[in-house]
Order: structure tokens, then C-alpha cells, then sequence
């Protein structure tokens, strides 16, 4: 199975434009080019589940073209997403922010898939996927060390409630690698799929990673790739895995 992990931010691109006429002024145009290149890169890469983080769902910064929609409809796979922010969140009264989004694609066979949210920090949402022999947990994690410690004991909680193979992925904004989690794959049993930590942020001259896939001890990572892309300021992440099925399941 192919897993692709990737931070598009909202396909409003790179470079200097980004932060004219004001720094961060990017956010608030995105570039139907800069959505097909990711689509383009995204079909090519032919995954069986993509999660993506930072996808806007219909706003006026779209044209109210829903992203999420149109990258599954063109590789064929089924999607479902939702704002990334708590139910009782004002940024859902917020127009553009409100349609902030993440979200998963997969194959139109694949069906299943739970809402949850941390009880602290602004970006709330975890994704849940559940597939036959695994599930898959999506998330954005805060930019408050603190906040992030409070998710992670969140998700730990997810994790040890689940019967099945698993694997957590997304952004975690994690700016001292994976030594920030280390106490969390442990207490988990889960490791990192980017087994020589290499960095994911930001694309054009990347120096940190910031984003994971770890998985339990029941995958096998038979390949693990950062590809040199610059539709974002993240590099995607892409993971070939196969499943360890017990004897009990596997008969």
C-alpha cells in the first residue's frame, strides 16, 4: 500500500510573491496552476490513501473550488475532509478560514472514517480512516510546544484504544524532529517511517522535519521517499507499507 502525506498550503505556492505586498499576503490567493501541479504530482505518484493538510474547501480564496474534491476526482478516489479547527472554534464564523481544511483521499473502495478533536490548542482536528486492517490517524499539530504535549497524550490515548495496525501522520510543527516525540512513539510503540530523519520544511532549502508517518510494529516500510517538489512550502512524504497479519487473522 502507498501512503502520501503532504501540507499543500492551500496550493498558494512559493517564492517571494508569497509575501507581496505584505509578508504572508500568499494566503490569500491560491493559484489554480500551482492546484494542478499538485494534482499532476499527486495522480503521478498513483497512492492508495493521500492525506493532505492545509486544504481549503470552497472559500472565496478558491473561487470556492473545493480542493480536497478536486485532486480526489481526478486521481478517482473517494475524499472526506472537514475543518480543521474545534466545533466551537469563531474561526468558523471566519470567511475563508472557516473552509480551512484537512483531508483524506482514497480509493473509492475504502470507506470509514471518524471525526475527533484535541481539547486544546486552535488547529483541533484528527481524521480518523479506518481500513480493513488499519487505521490511520490524520493531524495538524499546534505551534505552542505545549499545546503539542497536550495532543500527543490525546493521541496516545487514540492509539492505545485501537485493535488495529496503525499509523499517525501528518503535520506535527515539530521544530526539534522527532526528538520532541520521542517519549510519545515509545509510550505508543509506533516509529518513524523516515528512518534517516530527513527534513521536510521548508521545500526550497529544507532544514527541518516537521512532518511524520509513524507506524505500529505490525507495517513493514519498504520504502520511504521526501520527493523534491516546490508546489509548497512542505515537501510531501510518500510510504510503500505492507501489513503483518496475525496468524488467527490471516487464516
Amino acid at each position: 500500500m502507498r501512503l502520501l502525506i503532504y501540507n499543500i498550503r492551500y496550493a498558494t505556492g512559493t517564492g517571494a510573491a508569497f509575501h507581496l505586498p505584505v509578508p504572508g499576503a500568499g494566503y490569500l490567493r491560491s493559484s489554480p496552476r500551482v492546484l494542478a501541479r499538485i494534482t499532476d504530482f499527486i495522480k503521478q505518484q498513483d497512492p492508495d490513501v493521500v492525506g493532505l493538510i492545509e486544504v481549503d474547501t470552497g472559500s472565496i480564496r478558491t473561487g470556492m473550488v473545493n480542493q480536497a474534491d478536486f485532486i480526489a476526482r481526478s486521481l478517482g478516489h473517494y475524499s472526506t475532509f472537514e475543518c480543521k479547527y474545534g466545533i466551537a472554534s469563531v474561526n468558523h464564523l471566519v470567511p475563508i478560514v472557516r473552509k480551512q481544511a484537512n483531508a483524506f483521499l482514497a480509493a473509492p473502495r475504502v470507506r470509514g472514517e471518524r471525526f475527533h478533536y484535541f481539547d486544546t490548542g486552535i488547529k483541533r482536528l484528527i481524521i480518523e480512516l479506518e481500513l480493513d486492517d488499519i487505521a490511520i490517524f490524520l493531524v495538524h499539530l499546534s505551534l505552542k510546544f505545549r499545546h503539542r504535549q497536550y495532543q500527543l497524550r490525546y493521541l496516545y490515548d487514540l492509539v492505545r484504544k485501537t485493535t488495529k495496525p496503525v499509523i499517525v501522520a501528518g503535520d506535527f510543527n515539530t521544530y526539534w524532529g522527532d526528538h520532541e516525540i520521542y517519549l510519545f512513539m515509545q509510550a505508543a510503540g509506533l516509529s518513524n517511517a523516515n528512518a534517516q530523519g530527513l527534513p521536510s520544511y521548508p521545500s526550497r532549502s529544507p532544514r527541518k522535519e516537521l512532518d511524520f508517518i509513524l507506524h505500529s510494529s505490525q507495517i513493514t516500510v519498504n520504502r520511504f521517499e521526501i520527493p523534491d517538489v516546490q508546489h509548497s512550502d512542505h515537501l510531501p512524504l510518500i510510504c510503500d507499507f505492507t501489513i503483518r497479519l496475525d496468524a488467527e487473522r490471516a487464516a
